[in-house]
């Protein structure tokens, strides 16, 4: 059985330096690769082990749009079949595009970048749909992006577990791109507002204590970890290969980080290992 992943995105999101990343983590990767061609080379690398883990990824656009159906007969071939969206913001994509002075592939005639990146996602909405990860990469550096690729696929053979991530955020910074489930806690009281707290995180003790010492904190962590030993299983039974659930607050530097820590402290205990990142601790 081979380990198929394919590989899909905006146009300047990083697929191809998720591609270096893949390869520097033992993957045979094939870069730019037509759709029609999929099936084949996936019938060629089940023949040998030297191509088990196989990332292909997807080229133009248009291209793109033709994986879904491919996707969909792997997943009944008996490989393991996954597929990585990579997103980010309008805004950052238009400024590497501008860093890099490419042009993107759908740009047309005076049309400008900003309209060809909203054409193609458009575009590519349903291909987003159909990922089994979607990873944003507004913020993350090229390391990060490595990183980050690292934890998810570097598995070292344990091909049935499902990866849960945690991510706590800022509301005032947006929402993240790239969640399944996202979980509210603003109505917690925020040590923002005491002058002490202010400057700490949620990674200090101090504010750990303020937050966990609040009842609402402690019935929201117990219906939450109620909610998810329902659902957790049952997304496993699915084939649901990755979770990735936010817990935002309005800054994203205390309420959120403490919840998000006592979450991913409950999931070890539940024999899963989760990876955590507070994305905007430093704002």
């Amino acid at each position: 059985m081979a380990d198929i992943l394919l590989i899909a995105g905006l146009s300047g999101a990083g697929r191809s330096q998720a591609a270096d990343d893949l390869e520097d983590l033992g993957w045979f990767v094939v870069d730019n690769m037509p759709t029609e061609l999929i099936d084949k080379v996936v019938e060629i690398a089940a023949v040998g082990e030297s191509l088990a883990k196989l990332a292909l990824v997807v080229g133009t656009p248009t291209a793109q749009i033709g994986v879904i159906e491919v996707l969909k007969r792997l997943r009944t071939s008996g490989h393991r079949v996954r597929m990585l969206f990579l997103d980010a913001t309008n805004s950052e994509l238009v400024k590497r595009y501008g860093a890099t002075r490419r042009k993107h592939p759908l740009a047309e005639g005076k049309s400008g970048v900003e309209e060809a990146i909203t054409k193609e996602r458009s575009l590519l909405e349903p291909v987003k749909a159909e990922a089994d990860l979607v990873i944003d990469t507004t913020i993350l550096t090229i390391h990060q992006l490595k990183s980050q690729l690292g934890e998810l696929f570097n598995e070292d053979g344990v091909l049935d577990a499902m990866q849960v991530s945690v991510v706590s955020f800022g509301y005032k910074h947006g929402l993240p791109l790239d969640v399944d489930l996202v979980f509210d806690v603003r109505f917690l009281p925020n040590p923002h507002w005491d002058e002490n707290l202010r400057p700490l995180s949620g990674l200090d003790e101090p504010v750990h204590e303020f937050v966990m010492s609040q009842d609402l904190s402690q019935k929201f962590l117990e219906q939450l970890t109620q909610m998810l030993t329902l659902l957790l299983p049952a997304y496993k039974a699915e084939g649901k290969s990755y979770l990735t659930v936010a817990i935002g607050c309005t800054g994203g530097r205390h309420r959120s980080v403490v919840i998000a820590e006592q979450f991913k402290r409950w999931l070890i205990e539940n024999a899963h290992n989760p990876r955590v990142t507070h994305r905007d601790i430093s704002r």
